[in-house]
């Protein structure tokens, strides 16, 4: 049994993975912020709140950082803590830094003054490869950063694999491609797509706005993601690791999937800005372009390269975009229900 601690634990990746880890029968310790109220709606969602220790860790101050692990002593430490949300990042980009940066440097120093014998998985992500250089992005693709989030996470990716190779450390990165379910949170695309379809079908809500519908996205089932991170410190060498599904799809299109399973037939009128989406059946605008969604630089194609994974951890998604869009669909068009009970 394995001594775990993981940062951010109270996100989606954060609680899927605590439950894997607690299925295998590791001690799991969630590292939560200080504050008046604990977020563990995600754990009790899983069952698994009681089964998870908590504990109070602040990744931007090294004192507390050195303290909690060296009180815990994990074998393995899961860093899921940091600013996740690209728009914010424009309006943060300090915070965001500090964060996403300094405090993996500061969990990195700690494991190092400590002489602790852990291993290291560090969260990294696609967006780090921007403006893409080429389609698809594999571990050997330059990246390229279109954000204040993306920058920051390079930054710490690049710090993971100098303390790798100066002090000889496990340290792993999962650079992971967007990963969805009906956990995730209500800021990011597909969460706020499949919630507001359902209070439109149910509650008569207003039209939704949203950006650019083109973008295109490499979608996964963020439980087959949470169990990679497993199998990356499981594996025998410390290493990189693009984890996607190598499929792409627009947001357009994991509207209209989720939007289907509403019983809401959409079609398009219109171009960029202009465009808007209507219900066939009722003639209905349901969604339509808001410029207010369009990031300052905004990434417009991502899609993984998954050979890597497949190869040495032997990764093989099974859940693709259209089976999650249908699955948040309906968990959300569930919830929007019990809201409205007389309905």
């Amino acid at each position: 049994m394995a001594k775990v601690l993981i940062t951010g634990i109270s996100g989606q990746d954060g609680a899927f993975l605590a439950r894997a880890l607690l299925e295998r029968g590791d001690e799991v310790y969630g590292a939560m912020r200080r504050g008046s109220t604990s977020k563990t709606g995600r754990l009790k969602e899983l069952g698994i709140r009681e089964k998870v220790k908590l504990c109070t860790l602040e990744v931007t101050e090294f004192a507390n950082v050195q303290n909690v692990l060296n009180e815990i002593r994990p074998d393995m430490i899961f860093n899921l803590a940091a600013q996740s949300f690209v728009a914010d990042s424009f309006q943060f980009p300090h915070y965001t830094s500090d964060v996403n940066y300094m405090g993996v440097l500061n969990i990195l120093e700690a494991m190092r003054l400590l002489k602790l014998d852990a291993k290291l998985y560090q969260a990294s992500t696609s967006e780090m490869y921007g403006d893409v250089l080429e389609k698809p992005q594999s571990e050997k693709t330059p990246f390229n950063p279109l954000s204040p989030y993306a920058v920051s996470k390079l930054a710490a990716h690049s710090l993971v694999v100098n303390y790798r190779q100066a002090y000889d450390m496990f340290a792993t990165s999962g650079i992971l491609f967007n990963h969805e379910s009906e956990l995730r949170g209500y800021e990011f695309v597909t969460r706020k797509i499949t919630s507001w379809l359902a209070r439109i079908k149910l509650q008569n809500a207003e039209a939704m706005p949203l950006g650019n519908l083109s973008s295109v996205r490499d979608w996964g089932y963020a439980p087959e993601y949470t169990d990679m991170m497993i199998k990356m410190l499981d594996h025998g060498e410390p290493d990189d690791f693009v984890i996607s599904t190598n499929t792409e799809y627009t947001v357009r299109e994991f509207l209209f999937m989720a939007a289907q399973e509403v019983g809401f037939d959409l079609y398009s009128e219109g171009e960029g800005l202009e465009e808007k989406c209507y219900n066939r059946k009722t003639g209905k605008l349901v969604a339509y372009v808001d410029p207010r969604y369009f990031r300052a630089s905004d990434v417009v194609y991502l899609r993984g390269d998954n050979s890597k994974a497949q190869k040495l951890l032997g990764w093989k998604p099974e859940i693709l975009a259209p089976e999650i869009a249908r699955r948040m669909a309906i968990y959300d068009l569930k919830k929007a229900a019990v809201s409205n009970p007389g309905l």
